[in-house]
């Protein structure tokens, strides 16, 4: 799925894709912005991890789980 973090005082945005569930990264944010984290740590799929102090956040957009269709077939 596709993860976009808004970093307060950057021009552009952080869009990765993860492998995790919307469930994992929202949990995630949660903790780091509830102060039980310092840092929101988030995997992507080719096992990069990224890491973003929780107090620069400006705005986390999670986006819907898609099933990537692989050759060709009747639309």
């Amino acid at each position: 799925m596709e993860v976009k973090i808004g970093v307060q005082h950057a021009p552009r945005e952080i869009v990765l894709e993860s492998g995790q569930s919307a469930e994992e990264v929202e949990r995630a944010l949660a903790d780091a912005l509830a102060g039980k984290a310092q840092l929101l740590s988030l995997e992507d799929e080719k096992g990069r991890r990224i890491l973003i102090p929780a107090d620069k956040i400006a705005y986390v957009e999670i986006g819907e789980q898609a099933v990537r269709r692989v050759g060709f077939g009747n639309i």
